[in-house]
């Protein structure tokens, strides 16, 4: 019995559980024949992830969590006593789920989905040649976006770029934060923040009313009106995990196995976005993969 554990709904995540079903059935773990998968989502809520978490550990041969609070909370509820497999975990390392990405150390391991964050800053430049403020909003607990953050704001220097960041704290926070962050920069940048992305439709409405862009950082978040992103393939994403669970179940020490880095990604943008916003589409990215808004 495997019990996953999903943190929120959002497009992203649902990719990483339709891979994950994917690769766990590739490799025999078929739900109802071969095994059996109890899926629970925890709306977006970590009290509702903590219980979640308790109750499958009672009764489950391994926990899987997608997005690192249900990592965090099925890691805890497992205790050690059953393997406990993490997907789209940006630093496993940063948040203790293992000793290092390349032995867990631990009764855990998973998936990294890790951006390519020097990809992203120059697809930015190549669209906004003349930009140099990017906005970041993102929720101060969240500790993929605290790596991100700090890895941006690195590297955003070179680019010519000054990175004007924005904290929130809940859903609440987003509407008056985007609106101040709106006002001072020239396009805002999305990572994979939960909250963020739950909330991704009033972001996006504040970038419009002061004629800017948002860049997303997958494919599903510029088919909802993100100008475009270098995107990693959440699908799979997921279906690494997959494979890298069901080793798991077929006997492999989840201690001694290594992270699974999902390093490829592929830059996507939005036709109707960038007509909108009177941008021409950058020769670099002229045979780039071209979406339009999905309602």
């Amino acid at each position: 019995k495997i019990g996953i554990l999903q943190y929120a709904v959002h497009s992203s995540l649902d990719n990483c559980y339709e891979g994950l079903l994917q690769g766990l059935e590739a490799a025999g773990y078929k739900d109802g024949e071969t095994c059996t998968i109890e899926f629970k989502n925890a709306q977006g809520d970590v009290a509702s992830a903590n219980q979640l978490a308790g109750n499958m550990a009672a009764g489950c041969d391994m926990l899987i969590g997608i997005a690192t609070p249900a990592a965090t909370a099925t890691y805890s509820a497992a205790d050690g006593r059953i393997p406990t497999i993490f997907c789209a975990v940006n630093d496993p390392v940063s948040i203790k789920l293992v000793n290092s990405l390349d032995k867990s150390g631990n009764n855990c391991t998973g998936s990294s989905d890790r951006l390519n964050l020097e990809g992203q800053l120059k697809m930015i430049r190549a669209f906004q040649p003349d930009a140099k403020k990017i906005g970041i909003l993102y929720n101060i607990a969240e500790a993929n976006s605290a790596s991100n953050l700090a890895e941006i704001k690195k590297i955003a220097p070179s680019y010519g770029f000054e990175i004007v960041e924005k904290g929130v704290q809940n859903a609440a926070d987003i509407p008056a934060a985007a609106t101040v962050l709106a006002s001072q920069v020239d396009c805002i940048n999305n990572f994979t923040d939960n909250l963020v992305v739950d909330n991704l439709p009033i972001v996006l409405a504040t970038a419009k009313s002061n004629k800017i862009p948002v860049y997303g950082s997958e494919i599903e978040q510029v088919n909802k009106g993100c100008l475009a992103s270098e995107s990693l393939d959440y699908v799979a994403l997921g279906k690494e995990t997959g494979l890298l669970a069901a080793r798991v179940l077929a006997g492999e020490n989840a201690a001694d196995t290594a992270v699974v880095l999902v390093k490829d990604s592929f830059p996507v943008y939005n036709a109707d976005v960038a007509e909108s916003l009177g941008l021409s589409i950058p020769d670099a990215y002229a045979e780039a993969q071209k979406v339009t808004t999905t309602a």
